[in-house]
């Protein structure tokens, strides 16, 4: 079974529709990259996955023995984000506060796990530096090692690359594709044309006929002629 199975998805906020009639699967070790121009509900959808919304019609179920809390999410670093005021370890450390239960304190499993991450994604030797003082490139590495603390099976990604230098973008979508292909299912929202490249499938958000299908049918489809004319999605 899939782990997310979303079916005619009607979603949207304070009763008002956004996006109707989506349907999509995200099974284990699927790279699904979310597109959609400004206001066609991709932050809606994210706010529907991560069980922080509800949708106004159709369902979403979660199989596979995925839980809400398992899906580690990395969301767009906002200004407070960039410059906030803890150590490299802290802010990793957090990521497995759901796996706390009802203890007061972070055990050896937790520190374990963070401990992991950290290595897995090559910062271990920045844990004991100020998040504020590191690069945006180092930032992003961080707050993936904290998503990977909540889980081992399915990474949500908000518009990562935003802010990033080629360089970096680059190194950030390949270190995607690892953990990608170590097993970790990745759902990730970007404008960014480079990011099809390293998807194996794409939902193409519209209010109205929506497009969700491998890469290939994606590249091969009206929408991607229209995506690669405008050079990618650009912000507002």
């Amino acid at each position: 079974m899939a782990y997310i199975t979303c079916n005619h998805l009607t979603l949207g906020y304070d009763g008002r529709e956004v996006v109707s009639d989506l349907s999509f699967l995200v099974e284990k070790g699927d790279y699904l990259c979310i597109l959609g121009e400004n206001g066609a509900g991709k932050s809606t959808l994210i706010k529907t996955l991560l069980c922080l919304q509800d949708r106004l019609g159709g369902e979403m179920i979660m199989g596979d023995g995925l839980n809400p809390y398992e899906i580690g999410y990395l969301p767009q670093q906002t200004m407070v984000q960039k410059d906030f005021p803890a150590t490299v370890w802290e802010i990793v450390l957090s990521g497995t506060l759901s796996k706390c239960g009802r203890k007061l304190f972070y055990g050896k499993e937790e520190k374990r796990l963070a401990r992991e991450s950290m290595e897995k994604l090559g910062i271990w030797e920045l844990r004991k530096l100020c998040f504020r003082h590191l690069s945006g490139g180092q930032k992003q590495r961080i707050l993936l090692a904290r998503a990977l603390c909540a889980t081992s099976k399915v990474l949500l990604l908000d518009e990562p690359i935003t802010g990033l230098d080629p360089k970096v973008t680059k190194e950030f979508y390949q270190l995607t594709r690892q953990l990608n292909e170590e097993g970790i299912s990745i759902i990730m929202v970007s404008h960014d044309i480079q990011a099809v490249a390293y998807a194996s499938h794409i939902l193409h958000i519209q209010q109205e006929a929506s497009f969700y299908g491998t890469r290939e049918e994606y590249e091969k489809s009206d929408y991607w002629k229209l995506f690669e004319l405008q050079g990618g999605i650009k912000h507002e």
